[in-house]
């Protein structure tokens, strides 16, 4: 029997072409993935130039007892590097790479040290974000202090939302209800929430000079949010009588369904002004153009991008993108709000000076051949801003 099992050994790793089998593997290493949430080790090695074109594929082996050798990966020939994933974290595992050549000859490496995956608390390689986020929360924190003590902030002059008095006039004037759209997205859009930030200025407005209010909506926690906003700017303004809880009503879910009833209430109340503030698709134009047909003063905002066009067009004033998320703190003056804005002011400007920064260094290292100070800086604001988010 010994000399059969012998015999088939020998007939099994014969090498007809009369070539030696391949050398394992060299410099194999195996280390934990670093900034990750841990199960995985990463695994580098080295094949012999002579020895590819005779391999086959390569087996990776993990073994958690010593010599229990698993197979956890097959890769191919040319392979010299692999991560092996979902491993249980703070376990002491081996490996090795079994190389196999064209006729099943399996040649093993030395296994690695035993190595152990773990998880990383913090990721190195987003650094530039804990550094940007430390940056603007500065910034943010000494405008909400300066607002506080009273000193005046700058901020542009939005004139779609200093239209605002002047569209509640009219109405006013001419005996017609104002309509407010808050778009047809649900509560979890924060174009809806910017809207209804305006839509409690409006409504303020509107019960000072007793105009009515029409505010239909496609969602129902839209409706809700709006009527608590509704009440609390006729509140607010002493009027708390002129409310009607039917001014916000439910109309539908279907966007079109929504857009068709909407259009009818503007062509058969004709109101005298119209605010479309929040988040709106191919029913913009829709909208604009049948409140322009009815001669009504309109204000829009939205932050979709492929919409606004249609709004410029057909209404008077546009909020375009981030003028509607400024609306309140433009409208309220209240610090925080102040303070937050300028904040993201600051954060903006200093974008715009690495960016300038960053255009020159590589000019600059391009002409140069790439060495020196200004191509070590553009590597530099190359990795502050690199988008690993």
């Amino acid at each position: 029997m010994a000399l059969t099992a012998w015999l088939l050994t020998c007939l099994l790793t014969a090498d007809p072409g009369g070539h030696s089998p391949p050398h394992p593997v060299g410099a194999l290493v195996a280390a934990d993935v670093p900034n990750d949430k841990g199960g995985a080790i990463s695994l580098t090695w080295q094949v012999r130039a002579e020895d590819a074109a005779r391999i086959r594929w390569q087996l990776v082996q993990r073994a958690t007892s010593p010599g229990q050798f698993v197979v956890v990966d097959s890769l191919p020939a040319f392979a010299s590097s692999a991560v092996i994933d979902h491993l249980p974290n703070g376990v002491p595992s081996q490996y090795r790479i079994v190389l196999v050549d064209g006729i099943g000859r399996r040649i093993p490496s030395i296994p690695t040290p035993p190595v152990a995956s773990r998880v990383q608390w913090f990721n190195q390689a987003k650094a530039n974000l804990l550094v940007i986020t430390l940056l603007l929360s500065f910034a943010v924190i000494i405008y909400i202090e300066r607002a506080k003590r009273g000193r005046r902030l700058f901020i542009r002059r939005i004139a779609g939302l200093e239209a605002i008095e002047e569209a509640v006039g009219r109405a006013t004037e001419m005996g017609r209800a104002v309509l407010f759209v808050p778009g047809i997205n649900d509560m979890d859009d924060v174009q809806t929430l910017a809207g209804l930030s305006i839509l409690q200025t409006i409504a303020r407005t509107t019960a000072e000079y007793d105009t009515p209010l029409d505010v239909p909506v496609s969602r129902s926690l839209v409706m809700s949010a709006a009527r608590e906003t509704v009440k609390e700017a006729y509140l607010a303004a002493g009027r708390p009588d002129a409310y009607r809880e039917d001014s916000v009503h439910y109309v539908t879910d279907a966007q079109f369904g929504y857009v068709a009833a909407v259009d009818g209430i503007m062509v058969r109340e004709r109101p005298a002004a119209t605010f479309y503030l929040g988040a709106f698709f191919a029913e913009s134009l829709v909208l604009a153009e049948t409140g322009n047909s009815i001669g009504a003063i309109q204000v829009s905002g939205t932050a979709m991008p492929a919409q606004l066009p249609f709004f410029v067009a057909a209404c008077d004033y546009t909020l375009i993108g981030e003028e509607l998320f400024a609306a309140s703190a433009y409208l309220s003056q209240e610090p925080r709000m102040l303070g937050s804005l300028k904040g993201q002011d600051v954060g903006k400007l200093l974008a715009m000076l690495f960016i300038a920064a960053g255009a020159i260094a590589e000019t600059v290292a391009s002409l140069t051949g790439g060495n020196g100070p200004a191509a070590a800086a553009a590597a530099f604001l190359r990795r502050l801003f690199a988008m690993n988010f």
